[in-house]
């Protein structure tokens, strides 16, 4: 703060413009450090998002296992018994028969997907492990 020759206040006393500049370009360089990390906090949370939707999804096709001796390809069948996949996440059945499934989780901010199969269904994308979830 500014001082008046006999060492009282200035009535008026601010920042000045180079102060007000120096606090700006402190808050942009924490701001570009900080922003990689929050992105990387979405993409953790949207591929969470799809993995719990496959565990979901993996629950309802062995409870119409249990119902019918076979799983189903068909998603009207499965919302019927309470699955419903979370908003912007896509869910491909890619095999199913009674011997097992395959399915597939998109999420459509992200271009990485997540892949289960359970039984003799084909591995699909990089799962490589009956019953694990796989994402790349």
């Amino acid at each position: 703060m500014g001082r008046t020759e006999k060492g009282g206040l200035l009535k008026n006393p601010g920042f000045t413009f180079v102060e007000l500049l120096v606090t700006m370009a402190v808050i942009g360089i924490l701001a570009s450090l900080a922003l990689p990390q929050l992105q990387g906090f979405r993409r953790r949370s949207m591929v969470s998002t799809m993995q719990a939707d496959l565990r979901t999804f993996a629950m309802h096709q062995e409870s119409h296992f249990y119902d019918t001796s076979t799983y189903t390809d068909d998603l009207v069948v499965l919302r019927a018994k309470g699955f419903q996949n979370s908003p912007e996440v896509s869910v491909t059945v890619n095999e199913a028969t009674f011997l097992g499934w395959a399915a597939t989780m998109k999420h459509a901010q992200l271009l990485i997907e997540c892949y289960m199969f359970i039984g003799n269904a084909a591995p699909v994308g990089t799962a490589v492990a009956e019953g694990q979830i796989a994402c790349s």
